[in-house]
């Protein structure tokens, strides 16, 4: 190894390079640097779009701060969380810094990209990644892991407007496996604050603006109402709508294909969260009837039974309501 090579934001490099200084590979685009307790991530946004679509790149800022995506490994088929991927995954837990860098044009007078250093980074501690679908290498359909990177704490990455995620050139939609949710990655401490519905409701991700407090409801909440559909025998999955002119993909919580009904659930029974849910809902409705056509019902998925108003503000829509119970869910949505 190069103990002499900086990895200063902003500087171009090769993969060559890296491999020089740390001892990594050359050739993938997570390449771990297992002496140097490191990870390299090679983002190139382009090579999606050689496909129609890329994942890569970086996105709004959320609650929790700045966040890059970035599209995990394997050309073909679907991703899986192993191999590079779960080196990336679990490089906290394996105590290796993850370095992010981004294509950056040809190196002068040769045909060998150019890698633009962004800086460190860590897997977001909240929500690791998502799932998306793609077209992979061989022209065929598959699931990717879209991993959802932050600078670590006390970094100031080296970002450029070009790095934003591309806009969309066309509307999309399609049907996807619902992901699991949420993912308490084993590095956050969990607080104990706990209710009849839940365990665990909380947890403590350190992100780059400090420790922050996270709400999990919502997530457990999801997941306890697929486990309910499939105890009835119902079968469940989402979609992924991509829309023109706009960066990233809306994903609702649950389709129950069998019933015909949209879900969207929320961790708190508050007026705030239940107009959110409506408005998502409406927004989801009429992109998802175009692929599974009309008649298609919408409902909130809350953790209580909200206010008589609530309720009638969601009757007024014809928006359903299912809410959990002590011993399971309220009845679904019926004909």
């Amino acid at each position: 190894m190069n103990k002499t090579f900086e990895l200063v934001p902003g500087r171009l490099t090769t993969r060559e390079e890296i491999a020089a200084a740390f001892g990594c590979g050359t050739f993938q685009g997570i390449e771990p640097a297992v002496d140097a307790k490191k990870v390299f991530v090679y983002s190139d946004p382009s090579a999606g779009e050689a496909f129609g679509y890329t994942f890569d790149g970086r996105a709004e800022d959320d609650e929790y701060g700045p966040l890059y995506l970035y599209t995990g490994y394997g050309k073909s088929g679907h991703q899986e969380l192993k191999s590079r991927n779960k080196s990336l995954h679990d490089h906290a837990a394996a105590g290796r810094d993850v370095h992010l860098f981004v294509a950056h044009g040809k190196v002068p007078g040769s045909g060998q990209t150019q890698q633009r250093y962004i800086g460190q980074m860590i897997v977001d501690p909240i929500t690791p990644y998502v799932t998306r679908t793609g077209i992979g290498e061989d022209k065929k359909k598959r699931t990717v892991l879209v991993f959802r990177l932050r600078p670590a704490p006390g970094t100031t990455p080296a970002w450029l407007e070009q790095d934003r995620l591309h806009a969309a050139a066309t509307t999309a939609i399609e049907e996807i496996e619902a992901p699991s949710q949420p993912v308490i990655p084993a590095q956050s401490s969990v607080k104990a604050k706990t209710s009849e519905q839940f365990t665990a409701t909380q947890t403590v991700a350190h992100v780059a603006g400090g420790p922050k407090t996270v709400n999990l409801r919502e997530g457990l909440l999801v997941e306890a109402f697929k486990k309910h559909l499939e105890a009835a025998g119902h079968q469940h999955k989402t979609f992924q709508i991509t829309i023109a002119g706009e960066a990233g993909a809306l994903t609702p919580d649950v389709y129950d294909a069998t019933d015909h009904v949209l879900y969207e659930g929320k961790g708190l029974t508050t007026r705030h969260n239940v107009r959110v849910a409506l408005g998502q809902l409406m927004d989801y409705r009429r992109h998802v009837e175009k692929l599974v056509g009309g008649g298609l019902r919408v409902a909130v998925l809350l953790p209580t039974e909200p206010s008589a108003d609530l309720k009638d503000l969601l009757a007024s829509q014809d928006v359903h309501l299912v809410h959990q119970t002590d011993d399971g869910f309220t009845a679904l949505p019926t004909e």
